[in-house]
């Protein structure tokens, strides 16, 4: 990978880090627990839990992906940065751009999903 697309998947890595940041903010507010007390009908107390449940592991997905982008970014000056963990290929450039966090080309991510 050449100097100009190191630089440009590092602001893409830093302009996701930021966006996540923002969103797990507001996933904490929303994944606050539903006070018992709260004057609400049955129904609508119910689609609250539900909502916050969501809410919760929206949470739990956008600090994980945060926490593999915040140890990716300093990676991305490194050799083997973008290569396959498994089969040490190249990982496609457009592959990186969308999951920056990824140390799998698809190949071997398809068949760690198996």
């Amino acid at each position: 990978m050449n100097a100009e697309k190191r630089q440009t998947l590092r602001a893409a890595i830093e302009e996701k880090i930021k966006s996540l940041r923002e969103d797990v903010e507001a996933f904490e507010v929303l994944a606050r627990p539903v006070a018992p007390d709260n004057a609400i009908g049955r129904l609508t107390r119910m689609e609250a839990i539900n909502a916050q449940s969501i809410n919760t592991a929206a949470l739990k997905k956008a600090r994980h992906t945060l926490a593999r982008l915040e140890r990716a970014l300093p990676q991305v000056d490194h050799p083997d940065f973008g290569l396959c963990r498994e089969c040490g290929e190249a990982i496609p450039f457009a592959r990186l751009m969308i999951l920056p966090e990824t140390d799998l080309c698809v190949s071997c991510a398809e068949a760690v999903e198996r």
